[in-house]
């Protein structure tokens, strides 16, 4: 038995699940709504408190799917009632990132700058870092209902400039940590 998909999904007070067809369910909770597909071969049962996810046999395409399928109704609950995050930081002399509407605009040492909008259900803020390190610029965070969308705008802001080895500068996230190279001096 799958130990992450026999776990039963309790259902907090302000959510709310609607079973559209077999394969598709609608989440809505305080911080918005989403709406979740899951393999036709699960049985999922929705009681007044909990969801309990089953598998038909116990298949090996059965046993991965009983896991994936209740990590992506867990993750659909919960984004709906707390909502997902992702912090970042900007390390780098010189760069900057500031929101102009709905778009970011990145100045990353290019001769250019570059321009993001991030998909509908994303929000995206920037703030000033406080005088802790010279070098840390701003604060970015990521939030949303859907988790992989949150992973996915947050990996692509990460990819504009990513944290080079040697001296650290680039978009990480915040518990990233970079590992550093000595260089050309430290070889001596």
């Amino acid at each position: 038995m799958s130990r992450i998909g026999k776990q039963p999904i309790t259902i907090p007070s302000g959510v709310a699940i609607k079973k559209i067809s077999d394969i598709e369910y609608h989440f809505k909770g305080p911080k918005g709504e989403l709406t979740q597909k899951v393999h036709p071969e699960m049985i999922i049962e929705i009681n007044d408190k909990e969801i309990i996810v089953k598998r038909p046999s116990d298949v090996q395409r059965h046993r991965a799917l009983h896991g994936l399928t209740r990590a992506l109704l867990a993750n659909a609950v919960e984004g709906v009632h707390k909502g997902f995050e992702k912090k970042m930081q900007m390390w780098g002399l010189g760069y900057r990132a500031e929101l102009k509407g709905r778009e970011l605009v990145f100045q990353l040492g290019y001769s250019h700058p570059i321009n993001y909008t991030p998909p509908e259900g994303i929000e995206v803020t920037v703030e000033k870092a406080s005088a802790v390190d010279k070098n840390l610029i701003s604060l970015i965070k990521v939030s949303g209902v859907d988790k992989q969308l949150v992973g996915m705008v947050a990996d692509k802001i990460r990819s504009f400039k990513k944290p080079e080895p040697y001296l650290g500068k680039g978009i990480r996230y915040a518990d990233e940590k970079v590992r550093r190279k000595a260089g050309k001096t430290g070889a001596k």
